[in-house]
């Protein structure tokens, strides 16, 4: 599902994608992990794909169940990125960030690069596609061009960084990606949000979606302030 950006919320956890995919994290931090997601009520839980079965199995069905494709590197060849995303269906993944191949887009091989996108959404069943464009390699006209190719490749999301490289999310990429792929598609903003602020700065930027690991802070800002989403929508 892509928020709308008109959407008439109270609450930020609507938002987020609420992530742990430190290659570190014990059986213990992922059981931890859910329970917050869902005492908080986050949209979704982003796991590494070796967890899913495990959230899936102990989550409700109100919270989506999403998990990582080619991440963080996005240099996993087609067929492979193909088979993770059929194991992880049939594991009941909901929602699949992918990497977009960022090396064949700097060589400007546009043809392979939709192709590997095209490959992953066919083989997402309809699911949710979001593909991370790794924006702190691009440059702003880069990031346009990545942009269009993820709509007419048939994802429904473009998403900053995986959080993994130089640099995360930035308010301007998410207005630049905005203004891209007009008012209907998916923008998700990830990387580096680690406070209320910075949230809904990023929503009023033009994002539907915030991935963060620090999910269950950003909340909690939110209710000792007293505020809702719609206090601080502009």
């Amino acid at each position: 599902m892509i928020i709308p950006l008109d959407a008439n919320m109270d609450n930020i956890a609507h938002y987020i994608d609420q992530t742990i995919l430190k290659p570190e994290a014990n059986r213990e931090e992922i059981e931890k992990f859910i329970e917050e997601v869902i005492q908080y009520d986050f949209y979704a839980a982003v796991v590494n794909p070796c967890w899913l079965e495990l959230i899936h199995k102990e989550l409700p069905a109100n919270i989506k169940r999403c998990s990582v494709v080619g991440f963080p590197l996005g240099a996993s060849s087609t067929k492979v990125k193909v088979k993770a995303v059929e194991d992880l269906i049939l594991k009941g993944c909901d929602e699949i960030d992918m990497v977009m191949n960022i090396g064949y887009f700097k060589s400007r091989d546009y043809k392979n690069v939709s192709a590997d996108i095209t490959a992953v959404v066919e083989s997402a069943q309809g699911h949710v596609v979001k593909v991370i464009i790794e924006t702190c390699l691009l440059s702003d006209a880069e990031k346009k061009d990545a942009a269009k190719l993820i709509i007419e490749s048939g994802a429904h999301f473009v998403k900053t960084s995986t959080g993994f490289n130089k640099e995360g999310a930035l308010v301007r990429d998410v207005k630049l990606l905005r203004d891209a792929v007009g008012h209907d598609f998916g923008v998700k903003a990830s990387g580096g949000i680690r406070d209320y602020d910075t949230g809904i700065t990023m929503i009023n930027a033009g994002a539907n979606r915030i991935g963060t690991s620090a999910g269950v802070s950003i909340v909690k800002c939110m209710k000792k302030r007293g505020l809702t989403d719609n206090s601080y929508k502009k």
